[in-house]
């Protein structure tokens, strides 16, 4: 008889899972023996449990299926839990499997025992705890079928380390695919004919075009109603950055030009988004008064601080592919709105000059980075200043993919590089690093060295946490607290690992990016990058 943990295995093969990513722990050691027994599914063994998580959230974004990590009771599952947060932020689908304390200690205050559902309950879709290894089926089938329906999110599954190993009767569960929800005939020529009128449009895509197919469902509904498609925080990479219709992204700093714009319109079809603050830039936008349509899969997410003259609990792909079906027209004014909305995106999008001499203005790099990369290129990035130019400077264009974690997560880029890599070592990665994150999840590259996999790490050194020193410049200029990083020396830090290293001090030296790119095999690309070029005015001039 099967146990628990080869049953639950023999589960997620069946879905098509094909990779987990664990830091082993002696509390469910009967599912890495499940695994060594089961060679459909690719087990990447990390150096950190956060790591871990970033690399499974990072494969789900590119699969589309959720991603899968492993680890251990206490200390295992704290360190995961920065992953839960990316994935619920990110809307990815995650499965967390923890090896629990045996059963007979549960809710005693045993070694390393925690209560998960207390400790997950607010940022993890469902927590889940089996205490019977016949519970095991139903439970991961209940776990799959909830990281995957509506708005994707975390799942975490609590694994007694007695029960994974003991006998399970019960059979395997099929996985539950929830059909997705379709508007009614009435909404769907109601949407079109506010679309036919609007001479003001804007189409807001969110992260339910970001899965297998929703790159092109988005681009063809866009150019059949000749819609300007803005994108939500952090996903440029839904649509082609040089297209007509490309009206830009909702970030963090929008200018005000393009705030006053976005403002005028006279419709806003917010399509599989939750409409969260920065998208929504400080929840000032849509303004009152301006008509909005607000897709997306969960009611949760509907009518919070947007009231909607069309509020849709539907799947934004199955109401694209619906609206096909109406006539699609636009009044001839449009052109000219989506002409101004693409000049004030492309006003923004240039390099400002300037010569530092404490090393290289980084989003000189991104843009070079931008040229070079490869038409299927997938670049990863940490959070910080050194990401900005990325977004707004680099014109993403499917295949093209853009790993970056809303959440703010700093320590994501490496693995998720890593993961990217895994994935795909047919294709260009490049995992782009500030020197503040470099050193917390960065040992993951030991994972794309031992496999061999061309990843290649770009890594801006500053000396600085230079996002928290700018608004700390601003709000309190010349009292730097708490900001400067006392750095080893990356060049030898990054040869440790067995790779070449490209060193660039100066903007002669970015000839080099070329040929470290096309390297084969992975490689690192270490940069001194300028501080005083991304600092407020007064504060640069005291560098």
């Amino acid at each position: 008889m099967p146990t628990a943990a080869e049953r639950l295995i023999d589960f997620l093969a069946a879905q098509g899972i094909d990779r987990a990513f664990c830091v082993p722990g002696e509390s469910y050691i009967a599912l890495l023996d499940a695994l060594h027994a089961h060679d459909g599914i690719d087990l990447v063994t990390c150096r950190s449990e956060g790591g871990a998580g970033f690399m499974a959230v990072a494969d789900a974004k590119m699969t589309g299926r959720p991603g899968v990590v492993l680890v251990s009771r206490g200390p295992g599952a704290c360190n995961a839990s920065i992953a839960v947060h990316t994935a619920e932020q990110d809307a990815v689908p995650l499965i967390l499997l923890v090896g629990q304390v045996e059963k007979r200690d549960l809710r005693r205050n045993a070694f390393q025992e925690i209560d998960y559902g207390r400790m997950f309950g607010g940022i993890a879709k469902w927590v889940g705890e089996a205490t019977d290894p016949d519970q095991v089926p139903e439970l991961i089938a209940r776990a799959y079928a909830m990281a995957m329906q509506g708005v994707p999110g975390p799942v975490v599954l609590s694994l007694p380390e007695d029960v994974l190993a003991e006998p399970c009767a019960a059979p395997l569960l099929p996985a539950t695919r929830a059909a997705p929800a379709l508007p009614a005939p009435a909404e769907i020529a109601e949407l079109a004919a506010m679309l036919r009128a609007a001479e003001r449009p804007i189409l807001l895509a969110g992260h339910a075009f970001d899965r297998p197919g929703g790159r092109e469902a988005l681009r063809a509904f866009a150019e059949a109603w000749q819609l300007p498609v803005a994108v939500s925080f952090r996903r440029q990479d839904l649509f082609p950055n040089g297209h007509a219709l490309y009206a830009g992204d909702l970030g963090l700093r929008n200018p005000d030009a393009q705030r006053a714009a976005f403002a005028e319109s006279d419709l806003v079809l917010a399509l599989g988004t939750r409409l969260t603050d920065i998208t929504t830039q400080g929840w000032t936008w849509p303004a009152p008064g301006q008509r909005l349509v607000h897709v997306c899969a969960d009611p949760r997410f509907l009518g919070w601080l947007f009231p909607a003259e069309l509020a849709l609990p539907v799947d934004a792909l199955a109401l694209v592919a619906a609206v096909g079906s109406e006539t699609a027209a636009a009044p001839a004014s449009r052109a000219t709105w989506t002409a101004r909305l693409r000049a004030l995106h492309v006003a923004d999008t240039g390099i400002r000059p300037g010569q530092h001499n404490d090393g290289v203005a980084f989003a000189e790099v991104a843009r070079r980075i931008g040229a070079l990369a490869t038409p299927d290129a997938i670049m990863t990035l940490d959070a910080g200043t050194f990401g900005a130019p990325f977004y707004r400077k680099v014109p993403w264009v499917p295949p093209q993919r853009l790993l970056a974690p809303v959440s703010g997560a700093m320590g994501f880029g490496v693995p998720a590089g890593v993961a990217a890599a895994l994935r795909f070592p047919d294709r260009q990665v490049i995992a782009a690093v500030g020197d503040g994150g470099a050193l917390m999840t960065a040992g993951e590259f030991a994972v794309a060295v031992a496999r061999g996999v061309p990843l290649k790490l770009l890594l801006s050194d500053n000396g600085a946490y230079a996002s928290i020193r700018i608004h700390q410049e601003r709000a309190h200029p010349g009292r730097v607290s708490g900001t400067t990083l006392s750095n080893p020396d990356f060049v030898a830090w990054c040869g440790a690992f067995g790779v070449p290293v490209t060193r660039i001090d100066n903007e002669a030296d970015l000839t080099r990016l070329a040929p470290a790119l096309a390297a084969p095999g992975p490689a690192a690309i270490v940069v001194r990058t300028s501080l005083a070029a991304v600092l407020p005015v007064p504060a640069r001039a005291a560098e």
